[in-house]
Formats: C-alpha cells, sequence, structure tokens
C-alpha cells in the first residue's frame, strides 16, 4: 500500500489569498506537477497573473541533457502568455531587475537529494534575487526522493569549492526537502529574503518517493526511478573522469565504466569488499551519447538491494581507488573536487580513514539543521 501524500502544489488553494490576483514569477520544471500531472504553471495562471516563468538546466520541459538549456530567453508561453526565462550556472543578469516587476515569485521542482544537483544553486538565486527587488517567494515544497534520513558525503569546503554543483558546506547527501534547505539557508547562510514554505502533507522521513502515491517525473533526463537517485550519490563523481557514468544508456548512474576497464576484476574486487546493500554485475553496454558513444564499455551495475544499509558514497570511494589503477584513466581535479566537496581523491586515501575525518562535521550539520526539519518519522 502506498502512502498518500500531497506535495505543496497540492495544498495550493490553502495559500490562495497569497497569489489570488497577484503577478508571479514562477521557477519551475517537468516535475513541477500536481498530483493529477497538471503542472504547477497551469495552476498558479488560474489564480493569479503568471508573468514569467523560470527554467533551470534541462529547460522548462527537462527535455535537454546536461548543461543545456531551452527555449530562448525572453520567449513567450503558449499556454500561459508569461515570458520564458533560463537561470543558468550564472544566473540570469536581469533576475534582480526581473522580479521587481512582480508581486510574488514561486518555486516549485522536484530535488533529487544531492548537493551536486543544480536546482539548488537555482533556489538561492532566485532566494538572493527576491531580497533584492524585496519580493516575497513561496517554496512549493517535494519530499526528498531518497529519503530524509541518510546523510553522507563529505562535508564541502566552500571556502575553496562553492560552485554551481554545490554552494554550501553540506554532505553529499544532505537529508533535506527542499522546502527545509531554503530555511536552513535563508537564516545560516545570511540570505535572509521573505520566505515561505507550503510543507508536504503525509510525508514522514523514513520515505522513499516510490513508497508514495505521489507521480514520480524525472527530475532531470537521466535521473528515472528512485533507485538511480540513489546511485546518483556516488555515481555522478564520474561526471568529472573519462569513466562513463551511464549517461546515453537506459541506466544512467547504475552502470559505471568504460572501455579500458576489466570488467571481471572490478566486479570481484568490489563483491570481495563486502559493502552492505549492493550487489555489483559486471556488465557491457554502449552509450548512444555522451562519453565513449558507440563504444563497448566494460564495467559494472550498481543493484539496491538494501536503501536502508547502501552507502552510495563509501562504495564510490572503493571504486574510485580501483580505476585509478588503470593507465588510461583521466580526470579533471577541479570538477573531481567541486563534486566531491574537497580535493582528496586524486591523492592516496583509505575510505574508512576519510569518511571517520569527515563525521564530527556531519554530526555537527546534522545538529545545526534539526531546528529546520518539518517532518519527522
Amino acid at each position: 500500500m502506498k502512502h498518500h501524500v500531497l506535495c505543496g502544489i497540492d495544498r495550493l488553494k490553502e495559500v490562495e489569498d497569497l497569489l489570488r490576483g497577484k503577478r508571479v514569477a514562477l521557477l519551475t520544471a517537468a516535475s513541477g506537477v500536481n498530483k493529477a500531472g497538471v503542472p504547477t504553471y497551469t495552476l498558479i495562471s488560474r489564480m493569479a497573473s503568471l508573468t514569467m516563468i523560470f527554467a533551470p538546466e534541462h529547460g522548462l520541459n527537462s527535455a535537454m541533457q546536461d548543461g543545456k538549456f531551452g527555449d530562448e530567453d525572453g520567449a513567450v508561453h503558449g499556454e500561459t502568455g508569461a515570458r520564458l526565462y533560463n537561470l543558468t550556472s550564472k544566473g540570469h543578469p536581469k533576475l534582480s531587475d526581473l522580479l521587481t516587476q512582480v508581486d510574488m515569485a514561486v518555486y516549485d521542482i522536484q530535488d533529487v537529494g544531492a548537493r551536486f544537483y543544480t536546482y539548488l544553486c537555482n533556489l538561492t538565486q532566485m532566494m538572493r534575487a527576491c531580497r533584492e527587488a524585496g519580493v516575497p517567494l513561496l517554496v512549493l515544497d517535494r519530499p526528498n526522493p531518497i529519503g530524509g534520513i541518510g546523510c553522507e558525503g563529505l562535508i564541502l569546503d566552500e571556502t575553496r569549492f562553492s560552485s554551481f554543483v554545490g554552494e554550501f558546506a553540506i554532505p553529499t547527501r544532505y537529508g533535506l526537502t527542499v522546502g527545509e534547505y531554503a530555511a536552513y539557508v535563508n537564516e545560516e547562510k545570511g540570505i535572509h529574503c521573505d520566505l515561505t514554505v507550503l510543507p508536504c502533507a503525509g510525508w514522514t522521513r523514513d520515505m522513499y518517493f516510490d513508497e508514495t502515491d505521489l507521480l514520480f517525473v524525472n527530475p532531470s533526463p537521466n535521473i528515472p526511478s528512485v533507485n538511480s537517485a540513489i546511485n546518483y550519490i556516488g555515481s555522478c563523481v564520474y561526471e568529472a573522469t573519462n569513466l562513463s557514468e551511464g549517461r546515453g544508456t537506459t541506466r544512467p548512474f547504475d552502470y559505471v565504466g568504460a572501455p579500458f576497464v576489466d570488467g571481471d576484476r572490478l566486479c570481484y574486487e568490489m563483491t570481495a569488499l563486502g559493502l552492505p546493500g549492493v550487489i555489483f554485475r559486471r556488465i557491457c553496454f554502449t552509450p548512444v551519447f555522451n562519453k565513449h558513444a558507440g563504444e563497448v564499455c566494460h564495467g559494472v551495475e550498481l543493484h539496491v538491494t538494501d536503501r536502508e544499509t547502501y552507502e552510495p558514497f563509501r562504495t564510490m570511494l572503493y571504486m574510485f581507488n580501483h580505476f585509478k589503477t588503470y593507465d588510461e584513466f583521466t580526470c579533471r581535479r577541479d570538477g573531481l573536487a567541486l563534486r566531491v566537496g574537497q580535493d582528496v581523491l586524486l591523492d592516496p586515501y583509505d575510505p574508512e580513514v576519510l569518511l571517520r575525518k569527515n563525521q564530527v562535521a556531519l554530526e555537527a550539520y546534522r545538529e545545526n539543521v534539526e531546528k529546520y526539519l518539518l517532518y519527522r518519522r
């Protein structure tokens, strides 16, 4: 039996007084829908003057691949008549000025629970611009699809590696909904916009998205399932290498490999570690685009068998050490550090020592976010 859950958009009538008759700017994407699959922009346009829509990476319809954006800036949205604008890694040069033309801003995008997912940075871009324009922001909350209990990964060094793929000193798997995250950074990072969060109803921290009765709309083209979002916590790091992380296949972030990898050895070594909650299956795959397009790659598929014990970031640390043994392996050191949050993986390291050193900072983070939690188990 699926748990009955309502997202913020499903409770929109409860804040109708905030929107009715107002000029509204909306930051959304294809995942911004209610339980019936109706887009947020449609629902808001029925009760307010939807003046402009901002789209993140992948575009309003989430149809573009990574690093790509959608419609031409300033184009007219056919259904609502709103103007469309893109929020890139640098935001939008006129974002604050544009927001002075509205009375209210709204955010509704499904996140995946990973620090390096770029929608988080788009959210804080909007928060800062709302503060500068003197416009209130309404965040329509959604569940964290990989649950709100697990936190893992290194704490980002924001003095060195703050970027579009990780802005603040939080762990890779940060364990918050976007509404909780917005409240946390609004206060703790000194953004101080006029923020309202409309929470979910019926969701608890121990729920994964596919345990609810909500529609799973791909947050972006390469996150097709909850398990891919779980694996993404570790596999996204391979974006900064010449390994395929499965883009261009039907199982992005579940597959990892390259033409030069010895799949048998990788599978044997990883299985021998006895890491919990995951089975490593030797595979061959051929991406149709992205890295190694048209080439047969050898590697493993990460089968999640126990979500409660599986730690994708720890698993990645062990796999990364294996990949470093190949002469053909290459990596963009800066890109790797931005995703990992620290510049440590290309130097010799012991995964367990690295994680133990991180534990104090991870516990401090858990304590710091406690007062911003909107949901319990």
